[in-house]
Order: C-alpha cells, then structure tokens, then sequence
C-alpha cells in the first residue's frame, strides 16, 4: 500500500510539475473565476448549451417534430391538431431555455479566450525578451572576441618585434665572436 501511495504521489507530483510548466503562463490567472463560476450547474449548462448545435441534436429534434406532425396529421391521436399549438409552446418553451444557456456558454467561452489572449501575449513577451536577451550576450561575446583578436594581433607583432630583436642581437653577438677569433 504505502508503496502505491509513493508512486501515485511521484507520478500526481511529476504530471503537477509538467502542468505547471506547460501552463506557466496561465497560472496568474487561475485566480480569475467564471461569470457564472464553476459549480456544477455551470458546467452541465455550457455542456447542454454547446448540444443544442450539435447535428445529433438537431437530428433527433427533427425525427421528432417530423413524428408529431406524421402522428397528429394522420390522425393516430389528437392532442395536438392542426395549427400545432402544443409543439409551438414546446419549441417556445425550449428558446426560452436555450437562449439564456447559450449565452451562458458564449461568456465562459469568452473568458477563457481572453484568459487564453493574455496568456499567449505574455507568453510572445518572455520569448521576445529572452531573444533580445541573448541578442545582448551574443553582441558582448563578439566585442570580447574582436578584444581577444586585437590582444592577439598586439601580441603577434610584440613577438615579431623581439624575435627580429633576437636575430640582430645573436648576429651581432656572432660577429662579435668571429671577430675575436680574428683578431
């Protein structure tokens, strides 16, 4: 047991850290609640507002209208005849609630945009630093190496300079021996 607990605590630990790195961004804004909060209300209203444009419902909504009408029509029953009064109150009853619904989905789906815009735009921002940032570092490692570079050329013609130096002194001190030897 204790060893299940551990590695469901590494993993929900692991997975926490990989959230939290994936969303950085979005984490000044966990505060920001919905309009309409998230209680569950909230979220089976959006979940039954986003079915209503969905083709299965209008399908079904279709087979069954069709089947009143076919059912009333035909003269299978009579509870609702001709200018269809009790279908007309349902389909108003439905708009009544489906407008509101919408609308509710419509607005927590605007928040999370928005949340999601200004994630994304401090997101293009610490991008945008980062780059200018190693932009500077790239730029004070060029002055360094074009100092480095003009070190080396000093050094070059300093060791240029005495090595010519050496070669007169050891000529001179050449000609000085051959011409003790002479004399």
């Amino acid at each position: 047991m204790a060893i299940d607990g551990n590695t469901s605590r590494t993993t929900t630990n692991a997975r926490a850290a990989a959230l939290s790195h994936a969303y950085r961004f979005h984490v000044p804004h966990l505060h920001l609640q919905s309009v309409f909060g998230d209680d569950w209300f909230a979220l089976k209203a959006e979940a039954f507002a986003r079915f209503f444009g969905t083709p299965r419902f209008l399908v079904a909504q279709t087979v069954i209208v069709g089947a009143w009408i076919i059912v009333n029509v035909v003269g299978l029953t009579a509870f609702d005849v001709y200018p269809f009064i009790l279908l007309n109150l349902a389909f108003s009853l439905q708009a009544a609630y489906a407008a509101p619904l919408i609308l509710l989905a419509q607005t927590r789906q605007a928040d999370r945009d928005a949340a999601h815009a200004i994630s994304d735009a401090e997101h293009r921002e610490a991008l945008h630093r980062v780059s200018e940032e190693r932009q500077a570092a790239m730029a004070q490692q060029t002055a360094l190496l074009v100092q480095m570079l003009e070190q080396n050329t000093q050094l070059t013609e300093t060791v240029k300079a005495l090595t010519e130096r050496v070669e007169t002194l050891t000529r001179d001190v050449h000609e000085a021996v051959v011409n003790a030897r002479t004399a």
